[in-house]
């Protein structure tokens, strides 16, 4: 009774440890977000050299994830996680002492190198101690502190942001939790690790991060609203081919290791077999569908007309519904298997994103849309994923979970410039729909209005200019408003072309929100095809 009493008070120390720092390393890149602008103007750099602080972030992540990954196989989950905290803490610390924009970037992949693997270790830690019937539930738990915190850092950094009037703050508030969570990890958690089976693969560890740097890199680059054209500039094909290349001759090396007994940073055994490699697929698209998430408070703010200093705050619903929806997906993966959850997570992740092109209109609809949404997204993002490409494996379990975390990431990094080409698209569409639309709207919008003779007069001497609107840019439209001195008719004509615009707007989200939902139902699919491979493969 003493002993199942201690394993069990060792279990909430670990499973609540990891949930903080899997929290605290998920915020961060949505936190930063609240104050580019002001970082950027602290450093006196431009918005594109701004953006590399995420940039070196994201990259710094995907290297780190499959490396940790099998170090903490390798040497032991609970060092490894000490010293996790430790860089994330010391990089935290750094960033907000950095004298310049340089020593900030350093700091920056410092600090993500050490927050890339917290999540991995702390899965694999739950996967190789609890029992298979308590996995699900305590998976679940981290991955809604990753959800939530992904959702909810950019509404967390205005907060600190506006409170302190400082961005260093963003930062140094990481460095005091770090050391809890160093000294209480070293206390608590008990050591697991597997059976060391060779030496370390050093070359292989290089050439995985070369190649990923590689990709991640060129994917970054992409611009354009036309995705694929995109791939074909030179800073992204060329980046992107030489990580392919070299993954591939990765492969080959890692086979030809393993079959000398040796012990290879890339899981090569599990790339063969299909339930891996459909779960690797699915990694890939809920990694999409987690972009389509970060784009829902800019709708809020284009389409349905929110502030957009309020704009963030409506993810709220949004982010306790992926809470919710992961802790429900973790007991779902207890009782009756992770293949229903992925299913049911496709069917609701669906219902959710097919709202927002075919029914939001109004904010109380989107509170439903995104709530739905959310849970369906919030289901996949933990256990069931985690569950499907460990529950055959004796060790390497950290690996197979790096390998799916990046695979996520890519798609992160993939999806977000598709997204933003449909958005971009439908903006495209303003010239036609002025021409259309405009003066039909402007007339109805006019009906009822008592102008005075003073607004008559300036409507009649701005006929001309708003009859030819469809030749107009949006900045010469804005101008041609900001000169009406009427404030009844300024006030009708700037309800018509906000009108207009959030047409347009809804037009290029409509297109987002429909690959999104192919995209959930694609993962829907994938459950059925994955249901008899599991099985055959089991028995």
């Amino acid at each position: 009774m003493t002993t199942q009493k201690s394993t069990s008070t060792h279990s909430s120390w670990a499973l609540g440890l990891f949930a903080v720092g899997v929290f605290m390393a998920a915020l961060d890149n949505g936190i930063i977000s609240a104050a580019l602008t002001t970082i950027n103007d602290s450093f006196n750099v431009d918005a594109n050299w701004g953006a590399w602080g995420v940039t070196l972030y994201t990259l710094g992540l995907a290297i780190s994830v499959p490396i940790v990954g099998k170090l903490s196989d390798r040497f032991g989950r609970k060092k490894l996680f000490v010293i996790e905290i430790a860089l994330f803490g010391l990089g935290s610390l750094l960033v907000a002492l950095s004298p310049n924009f340089a020593f900030y970037l350093i700091a920056r992949f410092i600090q993500a190198m050490g927050g890339g693997g917290i999540f991995i270790i702390g899965s694999s830690h739950v996967l190789s101690t609890l029992p298979r019937e308590k996995q699900g539930k305590a998976l679940g738990l981290l991955g809604a502190m990753n959800g939530i915190a992904a959702v909810i850092g950019p509404n967390l950094g205005s907060v600190i942001l506006d409170l302190t009037g400082n961005w260093h703050w963003l930062f140094l508030i990481n460095v005091p939790i770090a050391i809890v969570l160093m000294i209480f990890g070293w206390m608590k958690l008990e050591e697991t690790k597997d059976p060391e089976s060779g030496q370390l693969d050093f070359f292989g560890t290089v050439m995985l991060s070369l190649a990923i740097l590689g990709i991640m890199y060129g994917l970054t680059n992409v611009e354009g609203t036309n995705f694929f054209r995109g791939l074909l500039a030179t800073d992204v094909f060329a980046y992107v081919a030489a990580g392919i290349i070299i993954l591939i001759a990765l492969y080959f090396y890692e086979t030809r290791l393993q079959r000398k007994g040796g012990d290879p940073i890339l899981p090569v055994s599990l790339m063969r077999d299909p339930t891996y490699l459909i779960t690797l697929i699915v990694g890939a698209l809920s990694g999409m569908l987690l972009s389509a998430m970060i784009f829902i408070p800019s709708f809020a703010e284009q389409v349905l007309g929110i502030p957009s200093e309020n704009a963030g705050y409506w993810m709220t619903p949004l982010a306790l519904a992926a809470g919710v929806g992961a802790s429900i997906g973790g007991l779902l993966v207890d009782k009756r298997g992770p293949v229903l959850a992925v299913a049911l997570s496709g069917i609701i992740a669906a219902i959710g994103f097919v709202l927002f092109p075919t029914w939001i209109d109004l904010k109380w609809q989107f509170v439903i849309g995104s709530v739905i949404g959310g849970a369906g997204m919030g289901i996949l993002l933990g256990a069931p994923l985690n569950i499907l490409a460990t529950e055959r494996l004796e060790n390497n379990k950290g690996t197979a979970l790096a390998s799916l975390s990046l695979i996520r990431t890519v798609g992160m990094t993939i999806a977000p410039t598709i997204y933003a080409g449909f958005i971009a698209r439908g903006y495209s569409e303003l010239p036609n729909l002025f021409k259309s639309d405009f003066g039909t709207q402007l007339q109805d919008n006019l009906k009822g209005v008592d102008l005075s003779a003073a607004g008559e007069k300036e409507m009649q001497q701005l006929g001309s200019q708003f009859a030819g609107a469809d030749d107009l840019s949006t900045d010469q439209m804005q101008q041609l408003v900001a000169s009406i001195q009427d404030p009844t008719l300024k006030e009708v004509i700037t309800n018509t072309v906000s009108s207009i615009t959030q047409t347009a707007a809804h037009q290029g989200y409509d297109g987002l929100f429909i690959t999104a939902t192919c995209i959930s139902v694609v993962i829907l699919i994938l459950s059925f095809i994955l249901k008899p491979i599991r099985k055959k493969s089991i028995v």
